[in-house]
């Protein structure tokens, strides 16, 4: 059984930092590439960035690169999101997600494991 827990997420002034970090167990965690995505209240879910099972390639929404980065450590079994510089349209949940395979993906039918979510709140 995988499971997917999130943390870090809060409340943050505009212009301020979170690290959101994920923690997997269930199957070997660096076999699968792994992403994050994000639901604002009354939208869409949206992908927020991917990282491949070794880390070395990373997919990023266009609109979020030079803010957000994505990182893992294959020995913690432990996925993050660095996100700077956060602004009130980045108030959402945010999701983690395990992917089937190694290579990252932006659509969400990729991924078959989900985290709950963790709350981000950045007031203005």
């Amino acid at each position: 059984q995988v499971q997917l827990v999130e943390s870090g997420g809060g409340l943050v002034q505009a212009g301020g930092s979170l690290r959101l970090s994920c923690a997997a167990s269930g199957r070997t965690f660096s076999n699968y590439a792994m992403g994050w995505f994000r639901q604002a209240p009354g939208k869409e879910r949206e992908f927020v960035a991917a990282i491949s099972w070794s880390g070395f390639t990373t997919l990023t929404r266009e609109s979020l690169k030079g803010r957000f980065t994505i990182s893992r450590e294959n020995a913690k079994n432990t996925v993050y999101l660095q996100m700077n510089n956060l602004k009130p349209e980045d108030t959402a949940i945010y999701v983690c997600a395990q992917d089937r395979n190694r290579a990252p993906d932006r659509g969400a039918d990729a991924y078959d494991y989900w985290g709950q979510g963790t709350q981000v709140t950045v007031s203005s």
